[in-house]
């Protein structure tokens, strides 16, 4: 009797513990080598569940952003302002760093410039200070305004070059402000000038 009570009780141990392992399985899943992975077809939903999540990062324009943007933004000031002066002006005809409007304005500068055989002499000295002013998103549009306070020497020669304006051994003082934007949709991380105010 002894034997067939012990061989009872070692069935019904067997079914428990079979019964929790089953349990556990259905808890904690099964191990098949493809964990860590998703399917390429569930890896595909992913990156296409919210397409404004993969946005969020690029539209972020915290302190770091701010820091990265403005030390582009100095070069492209110095670049532009520099580029008024060459002969050439490569940068304001290709523009890179230009918007339509901003473009045109310098392109029809150029051309007066020329017309009255004048040319222009300036050398870049240094920045007072480079501020963010304000900052605003429109949809995907991120609008950058700047407060450039910087020094330069400039002069204004004619065909002569003879001096018509400006010192050419005087560093003066300049106040500016610009307005950059760029798309955050964008793949393309370049800025671009938009206007300048006065």
């Amino acid at each position: 009797m002894n034997y067939s009570f012990e061989y009872i009780d070692i069935i019904l141990l067997a079914m428990i513990a079979g019964f929790i392992f089953l349990r556990l399985r259905g808890i904690l899943g099964k191990r098949t080598g493809f964990e860590g992975k998703a399917p390429p077809q569930f890896e595909e939903i992913l990156k296409n569940i919210d397409p404004k999540v993969k946005n969020k990062q690029k539209e972020k324009f915290d302190e770091i952003a701010q820091k990265e943007f403005l030390r582009g933004a100095k070069i492209a000031y110095e670049t532009i302002i520099t580029d008024f002066s060459d002969d050439d002006n490569k940068l304001i005809k290709s523009k890179p760093l230009l918007s339509k409007k901003i473009h045109d304005q310098f392109d029809q500068a150029l051309k007066e410039r020329n017309k009255r055989g004048h040319f222009a002499e300036i050398t870049f000295i240094g920045f007072n200070s480079a501020i963010i002013k304000e900052h605003k998103i429109n949809d995907s549009l991120l609008k950058v305004t700047v407060d450039f306070v910087a020094e330069i020497i400039t002069c204004i020669k004619d065909k002569d070059k003879k001096i018509i304006s400006g010192d050419p051994e005087k560093i003066k003082k300049i106040y500016d402000t610009w307005v950059f934007s760029r798309d955050t949709r964008s793949n393309n991380p370049n800025w671009l000038l938009v206007d300048i105010l006065t």
